[in-house]
């Protein structure tokens, strides 16, 4: 048995208390960053077990056949393994390829807290629900009751999903691109919620927050979840280098006393780093950190499994996904809108 093979199977066991033989939700197995193998992360979605091999351009699939035996004979459940072959050259590697089972048996949604989330997992080279951020979905779920929600940079909506569970008054989702809000609407019909078409807005960021800020809109919460680089002909989102810029578009949108949720997965972008460029958005005193979310355990690697380091330290952070809550106060002292 391979190495990898024997720290996934350890760390697989540590996270035993999680599943059930009737599994709905998701989960990550292992992180190979901080639990031995930098360049392989294994995730359970229902019963589907994904695959993200980083290892090189062609991926291992000998070690990835290794790890399908030795999950099986952990999770009889299973009935699909999805490879996604992360540096691949190939966008149908990187989004996937079927293992076990067929395109059919793959996970088309999971619960969390309750909720339940559509699953798109060959959407993208990523599994279209982030895990690392399911602390963040369940401080919505507990905080937002009542309150209306601009889920910025949405892609498949999850946040935005789990404030609409709380249930916020309403939830505005937008996103570049339209495929994505369309599984936003996929949990939306899941939870039984009706899906308002001027609540899910695709276009460019720059052009909607204008529109919003000429209606004279606000909102009781602003996620701002971007992508670590991007460049549209409106602007750019660069967050190693000027995430300050990005967040003084979008802070106008929030009410005064309401919450501007950022997030950054820069992987290099230190969290001491990280930490300063929180201080220079607070720095004019209409923004506090009222909060610094961790990521879930079972995503970092749990204490008798760590080993090895993220890139980069993420301290005060927890993770390369650094989760930070602000509470904004306004001049004008203009509250949320519905």
């Amino acid at each position: 048995m391979s190495q990898a093979v024997e720290l996934f199977r350890a760390a697989a066991a540590e996270r035993a208390s999680l599943l059930s033989p009737t599994h709905f939700g998701a989960v990550r197995l292992f992180n190979g960053y901080t639990e031995g193998f930098p360049g392989l992360a294994v995730e359970l979605y229902g019963k589907t077990l994904v695959l993200h091999d980083a290892t090189g351009p062609e991926g291992d699939r000998a070690l990835m056949e290794e790890l399908v035996a030795a999950a099986e004979a952990a999770y009889p459940f299973l009935t699909a393994v999805l490879w996604k072959q992360r540096e691949s050259k190939s966008q149908e590697a990187r989004n996937g390829v079927v293992l076990k089972g067929d395109e059919k048996a793959l996970c088309r949604k999971v619960q969390e807290d309750g909720v339940w989330y559509a699953t798109r997992l060959t959407l993208n080279r990523d599994t279209s629900l982030y895990l690392d951020t399911r602390s963040l979905r369940a401080w919505a779920t507990k905080t937002l009751a009542g309150k209306s929600v601009l889920n910025a940079f949405a892609y498949t909506g999850s946040l935005g999903v789990a404030a609409r569970a709380a249930p916020a008054a309403q939830v505005v989702h937008t996103d570049l691109n339209k495929p994505f809000l369309t599984v936003a609407k996929d949990s939306y019909a899941l939870n039984g919620w009706p899906v308002a078409r001027p609540d899910f807005i695709a276009g460019d960021i720059f052009d909607v927050a204008g529109k919003l800020k000429r209606e004279g809109r606000l909102f009781d919460c602003v996620f701002v979840d971007p992508p670590f680089f991007s460049v549209t002909p409106q602007g750019r989102v660069d967050l190693e280098a000027d995430m300050p810029r990005l967040v003084n578009k979008l802070r106008p949108l929030v009410g005064h006393e309401g919450w501007l949720v950022l997030i950054n997965n820069g992987v290099f972008v230190p969290g001491a780093e990280y930490q300063k460029t929180l201080e220079v958005i607070c720095a004019d005193g209409y923004a506090t950190v009222e909060a610094v979310v961790p990521a879930p355990l079972d995503f970092v690697g749990t204490v008798r499994t760590r080993q090895g380091e993220l890139p980069v330290d993420p301290t005060p952070f927890n993770h390369s996904t650094k989760m930070a809550i602000l509470q904004v106060t306004r001049k004008d002292g203009r509250r949320a809108t519905s």
